[in-house]
Parts: C-alpha cells; sequence; structure tokens
C-alpha cells in the first residue's frame, strides 16, 4: 500500500475545503502522496440519509482512510470557538482505532477558517488537538521560520493555518493564508518521510 497523508476537512461555505487543498499541494511538493477526504453533513433529525458518495467534491472519509494514512491533516470551520459538530461526530466514530492503536505515532496537523478576525480560530485549532492527542498522535504547528506567519493581517497562528472569510464568507485566502497551508502541508508531508525512512 502506499504511504500517503489524509487531509481530512469539513466545510460548509468552501474556504475550509479550499485550505485543505492548498494543504495537499504542500504535502505533494514533499514528495508524499495524498488523500483528500471530507465528512457528511449532519441534522439533529435525519429524514433521510445522506448518499455514501457525495454528489459533487471530495468523498466521505472512512475509518479505513484513517487508520492507514501515514499521517493527518485535520480541518474545520469554526463553531463559537470550537469544531464543527459533523467533524466532532466523525471523531467519536473512531474508537475502534483508538482501542488497537491505528494512529500511534503519526505526526498530526489542524486548521480553521472563521467568518470574523475574533472568530475563535485559536479555540477551534486547540478543540481539534484532544482527540488526536488521545489517538497518540505527535502534533505540528507552524513556527516563526516562515514569515508568513508574522506578516498575516489575516488568518495564521502557531497552532496550525486558518483563514478569515468574511461574515458573507466571500473573502477569498490572502497570499500569506495560502503560503501558511503549503508550508503546513509540506512540514507534513516531510515528517512522514522522515519517519518512513
Amino acid at each position: 500500500m502506499q504511504t500517503y497523508v489524509l487531509v481530512l476537512y469539513y466545510s460548509k461555505y468552501g474556504s475550509t475545503r479550499e485550505m485543505a487543498h492548498l494543504i495537499a499541494n504542500g504535502i505533494e511538493a514533499s514528495g508524499v502522496a495524498v488523500k483528500i477526504r471530507t465528512v457528511p453533513n449532519i441534522a439533529a433529525v435525519v429524514t433521510e440519509a445522506e448518499p455514501s458518495i457525495p454528489a459533487e467534491g471530495d468523498i466521505y472519509c472512512s475509518l479505513a482512510d484513517l487508520e492507514n494514512c501515514a499521517g493527518l491533516a485535520l480541518g474545520s470551520p469554526t463553531r463559537f470557538g470550537n469544531m464543527a459538530s459533523e467533524m466532532k461526530y466523525f471523531l467519536d466514530q473512531t474508537t475502534s482505532l483508538w482501542l488497537n492503536g491505528a494512529l500511534h505515532g503519526k505526526p498530526a496537523c489542524v486548521f480553521t477558517s472563521s467568518g470574523s478576525m475574533h472568530g475563535g480560530q485559536e479555540s477551534t485549532l486547540l478543540t481539534m488537538l484532544p482527540p488526536l492527542f488521545h489517538h497518540g498522535m505527535m502534533i505540528l504547528g507552524l513556527n516563526n521560520a516562515i514569515p508568513a506567519l508574522s506578516h498575516t493581517k489575516t488568518g495564521g497562528t502557531p497552532y496550525g493555518a486558518s483563514h478569515v472569510s468574511g461574515p458573507r464568507h466571500d473573502q477569498s485566502l490572502s497570499q500569506d493564508e495560502k503560503v501558511l497551508c503549503e508550508a503546513q502541508g509540506k512540514r507534513l508531508g516531510e515528517v512522514v518521510k522522515k519517519l518512513q525512512a
């Protein structure tokens, strides 16, 4: 089986999806293969089951996709300073992987987007970390050796790449945000390569 990094995200308006693809570009630039996956929408009342394959966009993640990855980039939009319930629901279904230690020692990073500068980006990134710690993963952030982290006037944190999409979710990623996404992916890919060596 080919070594790959899983880029797993949930996106409602498209910003987190765009970030996921930029992070994937960085991973591929490091010479590592990528699988991009998403999670389905959830509702408080189920009236009709989601199809197992979405009508458009990236396909849904399976537990096997997660189990067999060599590294993970996990992304979610902010929801009042927390990850989206769709991503939390998916992670809540990973007990079998926790029981067999499937993710022990694998590197991981997190990324997010919010509608406003103070939309809870850092706390969202932090809420995404406990499940990864419980799975025994090694956490990677962004370091200040990347100039864009110090220059950004929008998203970007040491905890992971982030983006401010605006209250109508119509603001494109800034050049600094794009650089940080690709740098985060490249760093993750490089660590995967070192661990595989």
